[in-house]
């Protein structure tokens, strides 16, 4: 009598072909390498170097070009464009959205960016073009190649008479004058007679920041650059917490009446620094990468000390003043300088000097020559209005033009109060519009600096402080969307076709190849844990389910090539989810054939069954998530495409591997005695008689 196994076996060497597997599984391997060389073709490209070396033969290398890289992966620009669709009939919409799309992308072409990237998509009635310029990392850069920008100005309050002032306006200004001051000596009395001071504020201030503000200075030194005429009211005369100073400020065209609430002290640091700039950061001309930056500085962090800090300075910093003053910086506080520098050097120690210091401007050394402690204020301040003779005689306009303009502007965006959460635009200028911008806000305090675009005002801030350093930011109430539209259109471009640009990101080199190591590792980490893990748990089948994902892995990089896809952060995301989705069908499989195996059925015959059984749910598993790749690919673009495209792409493949090559593997494996026992398993053998 038989028994039940070898009955099914009988029925089972029926069907498979010990032969059929083996060919398949042969072709499966050299498919598998086949791939692995297109992807990664420097190895075989070292590969042939050695063997013309060893023997002389010329053996054909390939193209290191494999992966056509993102924005987020290579650099570049990422601008979405709306078109204007109001006056074109609902019929004709799509070709006159087709129409912009192809004059964008014959300017693009026209520019020589390498394969760039314009796509149009219509969603609810918005008709958007999406232009993404690999390698090109200047937002004006790319704006400018589509189209001209509008005209972006900034002016501060007129002060241009239409007329010479005669003796009577003279006379007529000195009159006002001596109100204004009266008026503030009154504000004065009943400040230190000690009336709530707060209250005086919010009751004559005209400042227009005074309700958030309260008029308050948080910090304040002799050598502070923003309201410099109480900086030295304050510190010369010594005030003290809670004392009112006794006279009147007069700076420009404001009389100021001052409270200190609290005085600390700051630290008065005397620096010397080594910059080092690089391609991409603000004002920088140098070509040179962040890594070789970096490289350079790492170098000369090892080869400094006190005594050549300045002979290294004068030899390698590229900051202009460096030849005049070898680095020197001169005695600040720590409010002179960029955050990120100003807190480098405030945790040093007298003598030392720090490791490499990213700030907007590039790698700095920083050497802390000497320090003290010196008194710093908390101030309170009541402005009022000093009139000028503009306020006698009207100026022919009430702004007036200033050096400062939109070839100025690098980038504005939005951020958000850290205390608040309302928002403000932050606005970033080159290294010519920073100064600009500093002298503009110094002799500009507490007056309102007006930004034009086309001729028409569209913010107009009030200077709190002197900005150097090259950013600023615009205050005023914003709800979230009118700090967007502000930014926007102080990034915008015009072409000559209805469009408004909505949005702009930027991605730097250095942080794409960062962000693109970071991927490959993450994918090679999760790949090897899972293959220990899948091995740990079910041994054998395991670790043919791992070299079935080999050819998955490969074959899925391969097809990137092939078909031209765009590789993303998001892309990558897609194919490590992919990745999970395969391993998740082998596991199905596994379990079931370990069951199968565990109740006594062959081995052929329980991968048969373990493939029927799994079948199922393996086939709805992956087609409801290409379902939904497909509809988020179709509804969807740029990076979210992306992500769809690499995960239907990979969940196809799983399929593939997991219930066809999986199982020529492993009925190769089966053919082998050695690998029937239970413990290659992970299963308890049964054996059932009929």
């Amino acid at each position: 009598m038989q028994t039940w196994n070898t009955k099914k076996k009988a029925a089972a060497s029926k069907v498979h072909k010990p032969w059929k597997a083996k060919v398949m599984s042969l072709i499966f391997l050299l498919i598998t390498i086949g791939a692995f060389v297109f992807d990664f073709p420097q190895y075989w490209n070292q590969s042939a170097a050695f063997v013309k070396a060893k023997t002389g033969l010329a053996v054909p290398t390939l193209s290191t070009n494999v992966f056509r890289l993102g924005l987020d992966l290579q650099g570049g620009t990422h601008l979405v464009y709306e078109a204007d669709m109001k006056n074109i009939p609902e019929k004709d919409r799509d070709n006159a959205l087709s129409g912009v799309r192809d004059v964008i992308e014959r300017r693009v072409n026209a520019f020589g960016v390498s394969e760039p990237i314009v796509q149009t998509t219509s969603t609810g009635g918005v008709h958007r073009v999406i232009v993404e310029l690999a390698g090109v990392l200047d937002v004006k850069e790319a704006i400018n190649q589509i189209g001209e920008t509008p005209v972006l100005e900034f002016k501060e309050e007129g002060e241009q008479l239409d007329k010479k002032p005669t003796a009577e306006d003279q006379t007529e200004l000195a009159k006002r004058q001596k109100e204004d001051r009266a008026a503030a000596a009154d504000v004065l009395k009943k400040a230190v007679s000690g009336e709530d001071f707060d209250a005086l504020v919010q009751q004559y201030s005209t400042e227009k920041t005074k309700s958030q503000s309260k008029g308050v200075i948080p910090k304040m030194t002799a050598e502070s650059t923003a309201y410099s005429a109480i900086a030295k009211a304050v510190s010369q005369n010594r005030l003290k917490a809670g004392q009112v100073y006794w006279k009147t400020i007069e700076s420009g065209n404001t009389i100021e009446i001052v409270k200190v609430k609290n005085v600390t002290t700051a630290q008065n640091m005397d620096l010397a620094h080594i910059l080092l700039c690089f391609d991409g950061k603000q004002g920088c001309t140098s070509k040179i990468s962040a890594l070789d930056a970096m490289n350079k500085i790492t170098k000369l962090k090892s080869e400094i000390n006190a005594s050549n800090f300045s002979e290294l300075a004068k030899a390698n910093s590229t900051d202009p003043s460096v030849s005049s003053n070898g680095g020197n910086l001169g005695w600040g506080t720590g409010e002179k300088y960029v955050p990120a520098f100003s807190v480098a050097a405030e945790s040093l120690r007298v003598g030392e000097i720090s490791e490499s210091v990213e700030t907007n401007f590039g790698y700095h050394l920083i050497y802390k020559k000497a320090e003290k402690s010196v008194p710093a204020y908390e101030v309170q301040h009541i402005t009022l209005k000093l009139s000028q003779m503009t306020d006698v005689v009207p100026p022919s306009s009430p702004w007036k033009n200033t050096a400062l303009s939109g070839k100025h502007l690098t980038r504005a965006d939005v951020q958000f109060d850290p205390k608040t959460g309302s928002p403000y635009v932050g606005i970033t200028f080159n290294a010519e519009g920073g100064d600009l911008f500093g002298k503009l806000t110094e002799a500009n305090l507490g007056k309102r600096i007006a930004i034009f675009l086309d001729g028409t005002p569209i913010s107009e801030p009030t200077v709190q402080s002197a900005i150097y350093g090259g950013q600023a930011i615009i205050t005023g109430n914003f709800t979230i969307d009118e700090a967007k539209l502000l930014a926007q259109r102080l990034n915008a471009g015009a072409l000559p076709v209805p469009v408004t640009l909505l949005s702009q990101q930027t991605v730097g080199p250095t942080l794409g190849l960062a962000s693109l190591e970071k991927s490959v590792l993450a994918a090679l980490v999760g790949f090897a844990l899972v293959a220990v893990y899948m091995i740990v748990l079910y041994r054998l089948p395991g670790l043919v389910a791992i070299v079935a994902l080999l050819l998955f892995a490969f074959v899925n990089l391969l097809s990137y090539r092939v078909f031209g896809v765009t590789v993303t952060l998001a892309g990558i995301a897609g194919f490590v989810l992919s990745m999970g989705i395969a391993v998740d069908a082998n596991v199905l499989i596994i379990e079931r054939l370990r069951e199968e195996f565990s109740a006594g059925r062959d081995l052929i015959s329980a991968a048969d069954e373990a493939e029927r059984r799994a079948w199922a749910a393996i086939r709805d598993g992956h087609l409801t998530t290409l379902i939904s790749s497909i509809v988020l690919y179709w509804f969807s673009s740029s990076f979210i495409r992306g992500f769809a495209l690499t995960l239907g792409i990979g969940v196809v493949l799983s399929l593939f591997t997991a219930v066809y090559v999986a199982r020529q593997y492993l009925y190769v494996v089966f053919g082998w005695k050695w690998s029937h026992k239970p413990f290659l398993f992970a299963a308890k053998r049964k054996v059932q008689k009929s």
